[in-house]
């Protein structure tokens, strides 16, 4: 099925994006009130960013996966993809789902180490994938720290 050069980045458009889909619902119906009431450091970005910022990095990192499975074909690296994107998921649920802030940041760790390891596989194969990696790794380092912030501050 992910032979197909069109049908593959559709495919892989079409997970990334149902991932997204279901944090966006989980963040939809548990965010507030609690997330209002919470403490949040004074470099916490308004909502309304989170949106068109997330979407263009799923749009990136599809886009990034794609150049590498269709220059390589390298199942490992495309499950390390969708491992990384069950996580990436995750985050939503455990923040906003299950309002559990130190978790949510352990599971920001582990999307950091998957986020790096594709890089550096990308580095060694596709370097446009690895350039295209680079802003999901520069916003999910600063969500991160804001993560970091709200644990402590809370």
């Amino acid at each position: 099925m992910f032979n197909n050069k069109y049908l593959s980045l559709f495919l892989i458009v079409l997970i990334t994006f149902t991932a997204s889909a279901i944090g966006g619902v989980v963040t939809s119906i548990f965010k507030e009130p609690w997330y209002s009431q919470i403490i949040r450091p004074s470099f916490s970005p308004p909502s309304w960013v989170f949106g068109p910022v997330w979407t263009t990095l799923y749009i990136l990192m599809s886009i990034a996966i794609w150049f590498n499975w269709i220059s390589y074909r390298n199942q490992k690296t495309l499950n390390i993809y969708f491992i990384h994107i069950v996580f990436n998921s995750l985050w939503s649920v455990i923040f906003f789902g299950f309002h559990q802030i130190l978790l949510s940041v352990f599971n920001l760790l582990i999307i950091l180490f998957f986020i790096i390891w594709l890089m550096v596989i990308y580095y060694k194969t596709t370097k446009l994938s690895f350039l295209l990696m680079t802003p999901y790794l520069l916003w999910s380092s600063f969500a991160f720290l804001l993560n970091v912030s709200i644990f402590y501050l809370n």
